[in-house]
C-alpha cells in the first residue's frame, strides 16, 4: 500500500468522510491545507450528503483530478474534452474494480430512503461498510492518474 492510500484510509478511519479522505490525500500535491480541502469534499460524502448517489471517494478522486489538471477557460474545448475523458477512465477503473461507481449500489442498500444523518463510526459499521477498501481503490487509481499524466 502507498502512502497516499494509506493516508486517505487514516482519514476515513479517523472519521472523516470518504471524499474528505481521498482529497486530504492529496491535498498537499495540490497546494490546499487540510482544513480547505476538508471544507471542499465535505459535501460529497455518502454519496454526496448522504443521497448515496456517486460514491463520495470517486467524486474526491475527480475533484483531486479537477484540481491537477482540470480547465479554466470554458471556451477550450480541447481541454475540456481530455478532462472529460480522464474523468470516464478513472471512473471505469473504479468500475472495473467493484461493479459501481454508486454508492447505494457499493453498499447493497437499493433504494432505501436514507437520512441525513450520519452513521456513528463504531466496529460494527467499520465491519458491514467496504467504504475504508473503497477509499483505498479510489486513492490508488487517483495515485496511478497523477503519477502517468
Amino acid at each position: 500500500m502507498s502512502a497516499k492510500t494509506e493516508k486517505a484510509k487514516e482519514l476515513f478511519m479517523q472519521g472523516y468522510n470518504c471524499s474528505q479522505a481521498v482529497v486530504g490525500a492529496f491535498c498537499e500535491d495540490l497546494g490546499l491545507d487540510l482544513e480547505t480541502a476538508m471544507k471542499l469534499s465535505s459535501s460529497f460524502g455518502g454519496g454526496m450528503g448522504r443521497l448515496r448517489e456517486v460514491c463520495g471517494a470517486v467524486s474526491g478522486a475527480f475533484m483531486v483530478a479537477g484540481l491537477k489538471y482540470g480547465y479554466s477557460d470554458p471556451t477550450d474545448k480541447t481541454a475540456k474534452t481530455q478532462h472529460y475523458k480522464l474523468i470516464q477512465d478513472m471512473a471505469a477503473k473504479f468500475k472495473e474494480q467493484n461493479g459501481s461507481i454508486i454508492c447505494r449500489e457499493l453498499l447493497g442498500v437499493g433504494d432505501k430512503k436514507e437520512t441525513f444523518v450520519p452513521e456513528d463510526r463504531t466496529k460494527e459499521y467499520y465491519k458491514k461498510r467496504p467504504c475504508a477498501e473503497l477509499v483505498e481503490i479510489a486513492a490508488k487509481i487517483t495515485e496511478e492518474m497523477l503519477n502517468t499524466k
